[in-house]
């Protein structure tokens, strides 16, 4: 395989050539090709990109760039175990969390996919002792919350993915205990977890790879110290993920410890025990692997070499159209459906933290741009907040809705002779329509120019299947990216220099007189 920057393709030349050639969605919309531009996703989602700025022509040179990228041999080397992430040495393991699709990946004689699979097996049997009562806090009362403390990958995906569940759970009879998370250093962060829980029936989930987190092991502290001010033991009430090299590996300080390891990048961690141990505590660790399996199915369906028939690597190249050829640098992801309220935060770290890079994977510079600047809210509450910029800004902003066609609950109401349910899809409806054809008007503060591109992913209910795909499709996109522009989507050296900085102000010692100033500015002591 050849690994080249994207503008020293042929495809490059010839994108850059289709990009001049006027196209207008006013033009190309139409009900045939609302039909026909559909790919599955899996787990029932499909993939609509009819309201994409693209053709049959640009559809054809997006599949030549994929080719001449090799992008179906990459994703094949990365799940075979082939070294993936150049900035750290490392192989790129998420995928086989959830399944085998590639080569047994075999390091230092251990077979990874085993290991994987052991530690599944591990903290499933262990929420199930939870459950059952076996396992329980220091005075003999069931565990009745769990609390994740962890920041990053160790929290916006599980976070994300718990408060998309929490209400299907309550439905289908499944939730079993009450999450809550940590992650900000703020002291305010973790007393407001904390307040309202009965410490006594509390279990503490600490995640840290490295075991070295900063703002990690401070919050360990402060719930360590609320535990002994209960009169609790600690040891009692908290599990550790980490890496078996980690300080807090083997440690009799914990319940138990579930492991993880380097080739498990924390943005993509949440189909690890990062994700699993908490959501299988919350909600049994059938819907666990329910959310695997969702995972796994759009896993395989990223296999195909046909980008109609790969929605994950057909997003990324309509993305790679949007922000190279048609130089738009920002995308929002919007999802109608108020269970998915903090997944664009997740999508917002996966996304900018893997491709917001100016070197390739070798450390040279790129002359082109990369990752988009990803926003997001659920609708209709976004349609009252920023969409006035979307539809009326200077800059067109390509929108990815995410819409299902039940809700999680079925508990709704007719109003004015529809249901809410209803209300809300015909606001999808109504929004790709108006960002795409706009409105004419004599009054210029009325007017809406349209042209806006947008993407629907649509299912018919949200539960742990649909969730797992829609988790792997954004992850398999960003990964393809990636490998379009030439990058390293796999480390994060930009997080890095602000973490040492702050270690220099906290020693006291800096050696840098602005550093010094602004400390002092801030009261830092």
């Amino acid at each position: 395989m050849k690994y080249i920057d994207l503008d020293k393709t042929e495809s490059y030349r010839n994108l850059s050539g289709l990009a001049g050639t006027k196209r207008t969605l006013a033009a190309l919309l139409n009900v045939d090709r609302i039909k026909k531009y559909m790919a599955p996703m899996g787990a029932g989602l499909q993939y609509s990109y009819s309201a994409k700025l693209v053709d049959d022509p640009v559809l054809a040179a997006l599949q030549k760039l994929s080719d001449e990228q090799e992008l179906i041999e990459k994703y094949r080397a990365i799940l075979d175990g082939e070294t993936m992430n150049t900035g750290e040495n490392r192989k790129v393991l998420h995928h086989l969390t959830r399944g085998q699709l590639g080569k047994p990946v075999i390091e230092k004689g251990r077979n990874l996919g085993e290991f994987y699979a052991e530690e599944l097996n591990r903290f499933q049997a262990f929420t199930d002792a939870v459950h059952t009562g076996t396992i329980h806090g220091s005075t003999g009362k069931a565990f009745s919350t769990v609390v994740q403390i962890g920041i990053g990958g160790s929290d916006l995906g599980p976070r994300a993915l718990y408060l998309a569940l929490e209400q299907w759970a309550v439905r289908a009879g499944k939730k079993k205990l009450n999450a809550k998370f940590i992650s900000n250093v703020d002291p305010d962060d973790a007393s407001a977890a904390i307040s309202g829980i009965n410490m006594e029936e509390s279990l503490f989930i600490l995640v840290s790879k490295s075991g070295t987190t900063q703002e990690t092991l401070s919050n360990e502290l402060f719930v360590k110290a609320k535990l002994q001010k209960a009169g609790l033991d600690p040891r009692k009430h908290l599990v550790a993920v980490t890496s078996e090299t980690s300080p807090l590996a083997h440690n009799p300080d914990y319940l138990d410890s579930f492991y993880i390891d380097d080739f498990i990048g924390g943005r993509y961690s949440s189909t690890s025990a990062v994700g699993g141990v908490i959501l299988s505590l919350a909600f049994g660790p059938e819907a666990f692997k329910e959310l695997l399996a969702g995972a796994h199915e759009t896993d395989s369906l990223a296999l195909n070499p046909e980008i109609a028939k790969n929605a994950a690597l057909l997003d990324a190249l309509i993305g790679v159209w949007e922000r190279n050829f048609l130089n738009f640098p920002y995308t929002a992801v919007l999802p109608y459906s108020q269970a998915l309220s903090r997944f664009p935060a997740h999508l917002q770290q996966l996304d900018m933290e893997s491709n917001g890079k100016r070197v390739n994977r070798f450390g040279e510079p790129v002359a082109y741009s990369t990752g988009p600047v990803v926003f997001g809210e659920p609708g209709t509450n976004g349609q009252h907040s920023f969409y006035q910029l979307l539809h009326q800004g200077t800059e067109p902003v390509p929108l990815q809705f995410i819409a299902f066609l039940e809700s999680q609950l079925g508990d709704d109401v007719e109003v004015d002779g529809s249901l809410s349910q209803t209300k809300l899809k015909a606001n999808v409806a109504a929004q790709i329509v108006a960002f795409a054809t706009g409105k004419s008007d004599s009054n210029r503060n009325k007017e809406f120019t349209g042209e806006r591109p947008s993407s629907l992913i649509l299912g018919k209910q949200l539960n742990p299947a649909v969730l797992g795909a829609l988790l792997a499709h954004f992850e398999n996109k960003v990964l393809f990216q990636g490998l379009v522009w030439n990058l390293n989507s796999f480390d994060q050296e930009g997080v890095q220099l602000g973490k040492i900085l702050t270690k220099q102000v906290l020693s006291g010692n800096s050696g840098n007189p602005v550093l010094d100033a602004y400390s002092q500015l801030l009261a830092v002591k």
